[in-house]
């Protein structure tokens, strides 16, 4: 197994992998997306998880709402997998965060966080009340509870109320895709997001550290691991049908970097 830290009382190795590609979320194209989503049936996203524990990776962090990667996930769970669940919540399809996070949590996930275009919003508003209600719901049901977000202002925002248990650091302000703004990836971005990480002493799990596939990969998780906190951890999408061995690759790369 690769190193781990003991994230909310969870043991998370300090690689999770990421279920973007899955649902054919590339922040780059409308092709790229459709290309992303044919790729993955759940039978590839499952080989997918099987090679992931395999190399060392014991967390997969999904949405829950592309219907194929729930799909695997129930499909996953229900026959054993060995990848713990942490499920990123929205309620596009539900109109009801309460029934959303009652799902997953009924499903096996072992933590929750609310999607960081929903937290975005709340921020704008400081609508602390709805915050705080989707939270404790979460925490009610005996699962930490946190929140994701593009921006650093955001998580100051959460983080100065207490409200989470832990935060999911965007690297890129790409947050401006869901408010009809065009991808946003600049490398500026990046020494403010480490900065956010650091200030939260609470755990952090950074992502989009690749910026959606535009960095190598070697370079993004030296850059991530030598700027958070030693207890944090990194989400990353792996696509394989852009290279089959991503995922071994990329636990080789962590392993060489932490020294495991």
């Amino acid at each position: 197994m690769l190193p781990t830290v003991d994230f909310c009382g969870l043991q998370l190795t300090r690689l999770l992998i990421g279920a973007n590609p899955f649902g054919g979320f590339s922040h780059q194209t409308r092709d790229r997306n459709e290309a992303m989503r044919a790729y993955h049936t759940p039978a590839r996203i499952l080989e997918t998880w099987s090679r992931a524990e395999a190399s060392g990776i014991n967390t997969m962090v999904t949405n829950n709402e592309s219907p194929n990667v729930m799909e695997a996930v129930r499909a996953y769970l229900g026959g054993g997998g060995g990848l713990q669940w942490i499920a990123q919540v929205a309620m596009h399809s539900t109109n009801d965060m309460i029934r959303s996070i009652d799902t997953v949590v009924e499903m096996g996930c072992k933590a929750v966080y609310i999607h960081g275009d929903l937290v975005d919003g709340l921020y704008d508003k400081r609508d602390e009340s709805r915050l705080r209600a989707w939270l404790d719901h979460a925490r009610s049901l005996g699962v930490p509870a946190g929140v994701a977000g593009h921006s650093p202002a955001t998580h100051r925002w959460v983080y100065e109320l207490g409200a989470a248990d832990f935060h999911v650091v965007c690297f890129f302000r790409c947050g401006s895709v869901h408010r009809g703004e065009g991808l946003r990836f600049k490398l500026e971005d990046l020494p403010r997001a480490a900065e956010c990480v650091r200030a939260i002493a609470k755990p952090c799990i950074g992502y989009k550290i690749m910026a959606a596939g535009r960095i190598d990969a070697q370079m993004a998780f030296e850059y991530a691991f030598t700027h958070i906190k030693p207890t944090d951890v990194v989400n990353v999408g792996m696509h394989r049908g852009d290279k089959d061995d991503m995922v071994e690759e990329n636990a080789a790369i962590v392993r060489g970097l932490l020294g495991a």
